[in-house]
């Protein structure tokens, strides 16, 4: 008997087994949730499908968050599905690399509106249309990152558009209080993931908040996971609109410690 046993929900954003948001759905399923997920076009279903398929997923459908009609038809699946939720984790970013590299006043006005609609709007998006399918008790976690709050070198407008994120969290959790559904944001250290890829000199990023950590390591998948599961679970049930932080302690910290590169 798991802490997310007999309850249904989404994982959305798996981009392949490096993605945190598999390490949230390998512990979600550890903890006996059945689950749904996403892909975008053949190729991501091609990671995608033999994965959700390994954790015994029951819905595995397309979902562009970009596309209105796109969120619909699979929300639309979900509720013949599964009738009702009782999670959704968003774990759904994107901006261009170039966007991401170049200094940031040169930031154009499309690379902008693509980062904060993929990054920030979608988990509006999601929360509309996942609400109705709620009851009380209920739980939505999105992924942030520090750079909401600090300006992270080669993070660009993803910063800003997590910050928008964090944002939308607290609104949301004010929002969809009073339905009983409560939000909340994991902000997660740096792990290697396809997206992370984007950023410049992410190993040096990886180097410093290691060396920064009150823990003196970076954080893995499992760890966020494990978060992620406690804020999904009844144990978490007075806990709502927060910036939870898996990070090994490095946003408490000074920052990195002075340690020449």
């Amino acid at each position: 008997m798991g802490i997310l046993n007999g309850k249904k929900g989404l994982i959305l954003g798996v981009a392949n087994n490096k993605s945190i948001a598999w390490g949230v759905a390998r512990a979600a399923q550890r903890e006996g949730a059945t689950l749904g997920f996403n892909y975008l076009g053949e190729q991501m279903e091609k990671r995608v499908r033999p994965l959700a398929e390994s954790v015994g997923a029951e819905i595995i459908a397309p979902m562009n968050v970009s596309d209105e009609a796109s969120m619909d038809a699979y929300f639309a699946l979900v509720k013949e599905q599964w009738g009702e939720l009782d999670f959704v984790v968003h774990s759904i970013a994107f901006a261009n690399k170039d966007a991401l590299r170049d200094r940031f006043h040169t930031t154009s006005r499309e690379d902008f509106h693509l980062a904060l609609d993929v990054s920030s709007y979608s988990f509006i998006a999601c929360a509309q249309r996942a609400a109705p399918l709620m009851k009380e008790g209920a739980s939505m976690v999105t992924m942030s990152y520090l750079g909401a709050e600090r300006a992270i070198p080669g993070y660009g407008v993803m910063g800003v558009a997590k910050a928008a994120l964090e944002a939308s969290t607290r609104y949301l959790s004010q929002d969809l209080g009073e339905d009983g559904i409560r939000v909340n944001s994991v902000s997660a250290g740096p792990i290697r993931t396809l997206a992370a890829s984007a950023v410049g000199d992410f190993k040096k990023l990886m180097d410093k908040s290691a060396r920064g950590a009150m823990l003196k390591h970076n954080v893995t998948q499992e760890e966020v996971g494990n978060t992620c599961v406690y804020l999904l679970s009844d144990l978490a049930s007075g806990v709502t609109g927060e910036v939870h932080y898996v990070d090994a302690g490095f946003h408490v910290g000074a920052g990195d410690p002075g340690i020449p590169d």
